[in-house]
């Protein structure tokens, strides 16, 4: 004959045993940790979705899409705070960077929308710089300016929500690179 388990210390095992999934501070995407919560300039962003880029064979980087704490519907092009981090696998150079930019931008946005963001366009493409893996570039919106930074160092900023929409859609927009990476960083998957 068994002896019954108390009430209290079921409920207790069965937490110890649950713990690790409800208390996991952070996401792996291809062996890259993306933090489920952080804090940039004093404002709190919690994690949407996150995923990986594969482009034509290559496993091209991770990447990982926040917004404001509370606001738990997807906006990646509205006007709240929001920052998609990528983590990359491979070397690119920073003129891939800009010509792809700008390529990406010309195919999805009107030549109205392109004419109005040619200028700030011009000068972020000259601030990218060559990747290797393991490097980070994190693009944010902080509901007043966008920030490009590389491995914690900010390489341009510009006050334009118009043109801060228009860089979050290259990935999160209604023709984005990658439909399912999209989808993955919009947390649909």
């Amino acid at each position: 004959m068994s002896t019954p388990i108390p009430a209290q210390t079921t409920l207790m095992l069965v937490g110890l045993m649950l713990s690790p999934w409800v208390m996991a501070s952070s996401v792996s995407e291809n062996g890259e940790s993306f933090e489920r919560s952080v804090v940039e300039d004093g404002q709190r962003y919690t994690l949407i979705g996150s995923g990986v880029f594969r482009y034509m064979i290559w496993t091209a980087y991770a990447g990982a899409y926040y917004q404001l704490e509370g606001e738990t519907q997807p906006q990646p092009l509205g006007n709240i705070p929001r920052r998609l981090e990528l983590a990359y696998f491979h070397a690119i150079e920073a003129s891939d960077f800009a010509e792809a930019t700008e390529k990406t931008l010309q195919d999805t946005l009107t030549l109205y929308e392109f004419t109005q963001i040619e200028e700030p366009l011009g000068r972020l493409n000259q601030r990218y710089r060559n990747v290797v893996p393991g490097d980070r570039y994190l693009l944010s919106w902080n509901g007043e300016q966008l920030r490009l930074a590389l491995n914690g160092e900010v390489l341009f900023e510009e006050e334009s929500a118009e043109f801060a929409s228009a860089m979050f859609s290259i990935w999160l927009g209604e023709r984005p690179l990658d439909d399912d990476f999209r989808d993955a960083l919009l947390g649909r998957n």
